[in-house]
C-alpha cells in the first residue's frame, strides 16, 4: 500500500496525496468515539452509575482525549449492550 493521508468526511472518504489500492480501503473500519451524553442515552444509565460500574469493572472504560475529556469507543458500548441483552 502506498502512503497517503486519509480523511473521513460524513460517509465519504477523501484521500490526499498518492492513491491507495481499492482493496485496502474496503476492509478499513473507523472507530467512532462517543461522548458521555450519547453513552447515557444509549444505555439508559446516569453518569454516577456509569462511573461506579467502570470502577467495578462492569462497564467499558473510556479513552482519554486530553485534559479531562474522555470518550468511549462506539464498538465497546455496542458490545456491552449486546452482552446485557443476551
Amino acid at each position: 500500500m502506498r502512503s497517503s493521508v486519509t480523511y473521513l468526511l460524513a460517509s465519504r472518504e477523501v484521500i490526499v496525496g498518492e492513491e491507495i489500492e481499492k482493496e485496502a480501503t474496503d476492509t478499513r473500519r473507523v472507530t467512532r468515539l462517543i461522548r458521555l451524553p450519547e453513552v447515557q442515552q444509549r444505555v439508559g444509565l446516569g453518569r454516577s452509575t456509569i462511573y461506579r460500574w467502570m470502577a467495578e469493572g462492569r462497564f467499558p472504560k473510556p479513552v482519554q482525549l486530553g485534559g479531562y475529556a474522555v470518550a468511549w469507543a462506539e464498538k465497546d458500548i455496542d458490545e456491552w449492550i449486546a452482552g446485557i441483552i443476551e
